[in-house]
């Protein structure tokens, strides 16, 4: 067959075409260096390949092995090393076999004591620099042996590629050289230049004719007998495939086939169950005289993980961890028991198929430690399946969290005790600052470390596939992200009265909200001109003008939010922005949630655009077909929307993180408010964090505080994201006020509460904060919905150099200048002096030619 090779230096290339390719194989990158580790990771995040090789144009040097290593465990098939390499530097002896790849000149196949010495340390032969003329000469039995003295001595499958000599003449890449390669089991290198996937075009190679040129047919009308699985790997079915429905199956990347009476038959196109396509293996004849367990590439989850581990319990270095798990059970139940405990407390989708990977490792572990396979495990699971008796479900005492909880349902509130064992306690870490370093101290003013390059790596693809292929690809992600199936993205203005239908109590609330805000914010807009006169016979202006089209993101997920809705409509509205578009999830029904479309329409928006995410912040960055490009995107998100604003290359409000809430709370405080609040933040999400400074708390004040925390957290619907949030937010106790300020402003909140004796006095002390909240009964929460302020805040430490959005946002300013002949006269000399010094000499006579006049005069 064919190995696709691209120089990862030679960019944009499409990135259909690249995920095409990715379906039949490896796919060879052809970088730099492995210290050039900027280049590789932008083309992989763009990409997002699963099977590949790294080839480097220079010879490796020592330091080059860490970040070889590196890339392998970012999932890199194989690397590529240069013979000379690998025979003189003992530290690639440790990598494994199966990663490896090496490269050899042409003139060194017969070399008999090279390929002695590299038997057994690779699974990957590149031969460089083949003379094309050569293929059908003696080269190609020298090639032929090598390859058959390879397989007898190697105990893992091996691919061997060739790559050309590239001479001043173009190569022409041919199908009768890729079959006369296949006889001795070697497949072609083509540059991707050199491909195509249609079959039309007589210049480039045909990657669904290469594919099956190479494929033999017992059947009388040619076809390729097809085995359809799962992602498992479970058998779906027997179809068949000819090198026409392979070419349309690698084309739209889902299941075509051949029927053998009706032509191509595009799997679920009227019945709608569509067939994703993953990638298409060829027999290897592996599973008939190869030394491996299937005939279509390695293993993959579970099963490889347990050949890992298997190959690990015999071979890992002594006192190595792997080592160190196999031979101490403490250790390894330890890290059983860790694992189990942050599944259970891990909310998002992400968190828990992590956690649960962590957890299924050392399960494995234990179960290869002890000689138990997956067979073994897989057994017992079949039984459970077939039992027709129910376990009654009851957890072991020692396990049983509820029967600790004791709640009474009735009575004040206040009374309610839920004694729980000290484990179970909601509560935040505490210190003190008299007693922790500066090291400390600068650790508390950090947040969590958001992981932006794998973010970016999964924003970058759906930016693209919105770019290039508008609606399509907004109900493509919507379908998958969502499992919402749309018809049209868009809902336009105006809007059917019966979709933004309220009761009268959520419209009244809704309506007096709009009002707070809509004064405030209309407060803030100076529509008048400021003009200067700098010199006599100089005039200098500023206006205002609003920006003319602007994109607001909802977001949708785990709260409704027609607040962020309110939020962000009513400035633009009042800055005049003449088309507000807005993006907000939709439910599960396919419609907005009433009370966003009832804020759009009192805001003056002109669409809604059903869709969250990076495809949302795509379509108002980039336009579709029904989507104006917008001028700025503004709105709140999680880390992928705040990573698809920042890739935009778009204006945009602000760089966001996770919701944070700082309260600085003294003797004065009451502990229930002081409580209330804190929660009010946590409940977001379990990436938010909270922070209170005690000012020379009693210990009996701190404990009212935190059992207030816990009382009132366990009562709360979103308890597990609250439980988690909550862990990772701390206390702070400090001597004096002085203190406290100190660290909020080198915190810089998004929100901060003065819960303080005389809170209104120390305001002028703050320095960095997205809003404020003085004295007992300004709650963070009226400013989240009606006091008038914007609860669209800079987080993540933002607030020192960012504003909250405000009708400035929505606002450009224009200056302008206007000269009287006078004015020039006495100005120019200065202008024109500038300009000399800078060597601008168009700008200097651009005044000097006007003064030149004057003086004529």
């Amino acid at each position: 067959m064919l190995l696709p090779i691209i120089d990862i230096s030679n960019q944009p290339l499409s990135v259909d075409f690249i995920k095409s390719l990715d379906l039949i194989g490896e796919i060879i990158l052809r970088i730099p260096d492995f210290n050039d580790t900027s280049l590789l990771s932008q083309f992989l995040e763009t990409y997002q390949l699963d099977r590949y090789w790294l080839f480097p144009i220079k010879e490796i040097v020592p330091n080059d092995i860490e970040n070889i290593i590196q890339f392998l465990d970012q999932g890199a098939q194989k690397v590529v090393i240069p013979a000379s390499n690998i025979l003189t530097n003992d530290s690639i002896s440790t990598l494994p076999v199966d990663r490896l790849a090496v490269s050899i000149n042409s003139h060194e196949l017969c070399n008999e004591e090279l390929s002695k010495k590299l038997a057994g340390l690779v699974s990957g032969y590149l031969v460089t620099d083949v003379d094309l003329e050569s293929i059908s000469g003696k080269f190609f039995q020298d090639l032929s042996n090598f390859i058959q003295n390879v397989q007898k001595t190697s105990d893992v499958l091996t691919k061997f590629g060739i790559i050309l000599k590239h001479e001043k003449s173009e190569i022409k890449y041919s199908l009768n050289l890729v079959q006369h390669l296949s006889t001795i089991s070697a497949d072609l290198v083509v540059p991707i230049k050199n491909l195509t996937l249609d079959s039309d075009n007589n210049s480039l190679l045909s990657v669904a004719d290469a594919l099956t040129c190479t494929l033999t047919s017992d059947r009388p009308d040619g076809l390729f007998t097809t085995i359809v699985v799962d992602e498992r790997g479970v058998a779906l079915g027997v179809v068949y495939s000819s090198t026409e429905s392979v070419k349309e199956a690698l084309k739209t990347r889902k299941g075509v086939y051949q029927s053998r009476k009706r032509g191509l038959w595009y799997k679920g196109a009227t019945s709608g169950s569509v067939q994703e396509l993953k990638k298409i293996e060829v027999d290897c004849d592996g599973f008939c005289h190869l030394n491996t367990r299937t005939c279509f590439g390695g293993s993959k989850g579970l099963s490889a993980l347990e050949e890992t581990l298997q190959s690990r319990k015999t071979s890992s270095p002594p006192g190595s961890y792997t080592q160190r798990l196999f031979q101490n059970p403490d250790l390894l139940r330890s890290k059983i028991m860790e694992e189990a405990d942050e599944l259970c407390s891990a909310t998002t989708k992400e968190n828990i198929a992590w956690e649960t990977a962590d957890l299924l490792y050392f399960a494995l572990v234990k179960c290869v430690a002890n000689d138990v396979s997956l067979t073994d495990v897989e057994a017992h699971l079949d039984k459970r399946a077939k039992k027709v008796t129910r376990r009654p479900g009851n957890a072991k005492p020692q396990w049983d969290i509820s029967a600790k909880k004791t709640m009474e349902i009735d009575g004040d509130a206040k009374d309610k005790q839920i004694p729980l064992s000290k484990s179970d306690t909601i509560k935040m870490q505490k210190f003190k600052l008299s007693e922790i370093d500066s090291i400390k101290r600068t650790s508390l003013l950090k947040r969590p470390i958001i992981n932006s390059d794998d973010i970016m790596a999964r924003v970058r693809p759906i930016m693209n596939d919105v770019r290039n292929k508008g609606d399509a690809a907004i109900i493509e992600y919507t379908a998958k992200f969502d499992k919402v199936q749309l018809s049209t993205p868009v809902i336009s203005a105006p809007f059917p009265p019966e979709a933004m239908a309220l009761d009268d109590v959520t419209r009244r609330a809704i309506d007096q909200a709009y009002d707070n805000i809509y004064k405030f914010h209309d407060a803030q807009y100076d529509r008048s001109t400021l003009v200067v006169e700098t010199i006599p016979g100089v005039v200098c202006s500023r206006f205002s003008r609003p920006i003319e089209r602007v994109g607001l993101y909802v977001p949708g997920g785990t709260a409704i939010l027609p607040s962020t809705t309110l939020m962000l409509g009513i400035p633009a509205k009042v800055a005049g922005c003449k088309e507000i578009i807005i993006a907000s999830p939709p439910r599960k029904d396919g419609t907005v949630v009433p009370e966003v479309l009832y804020v759009a329409h009192k805001v003056g928006a002109s669409k809604v655009l059903l869709a969250g995410g990076a495809q949302a912040v795509a379509a108002l960055a980039y336009g579709t077909e029904s989507v104006p490009k917008v001028d700025k995107i503004c709105g709140p998100g999680n880390q992928y929307v705040t990573a698809a604003k920042i890739s935009a290359m778009i204006s945009i409000d602000m760089p966001a993180g996770p919701s944070e809430l700082l309260v600085i709370a003294d003797n004065s405080s009451i502990p229930t408010y002081v409580a209330s609040d804190l929660l009010s933040q946590a409940e977001h999400g379990t990436d938010s964090q909270v922070v209170l400074i005690g000012v020379c708390l009693t210990p009996e004040h701190l404990a009212d505080i935190e059992r207030e925390i816990h009382e009132q957290a366990s009562r709360l619907p979103r308890v597990d994201i609250v439980r988690e949030s909550i862990s990772k937010s701390f206390i702070l106790q400090v001597n004096n006020m002085n203190e406290a300020m100190k660290f909020s402003n080198d915190y810089s909140p998004e929100h901060l509460i003065l819960h303080i004796d005389d809170a209104e006095k120390w305001v002028n002390a703050v320095e960095n904060a997205g809003s404020v909240f003085i004295g007992a009964y300004s709650p963070e929460s009226c400013g989240d919905y009606a006091s008038g302020t914007n609860h669209t805040l800079p987080t993540y430490g933002y607030a020192r150099m960012h504003s909250g959005v405000n009708t400035l946002t929505f606002l450009k300013h224009i200056t302008a200048q206007k000269l009287t002949k006078q004015g020039l006269k006495d100005l120019g000399h200065t202008v024109m002096r500038l300009a000399e010094i800078e060597g601008l000499e168009a700008h200097r006579n651009a005044v000097h030619v006007r003064i030149c006049d004057l003086e004529n005069e």
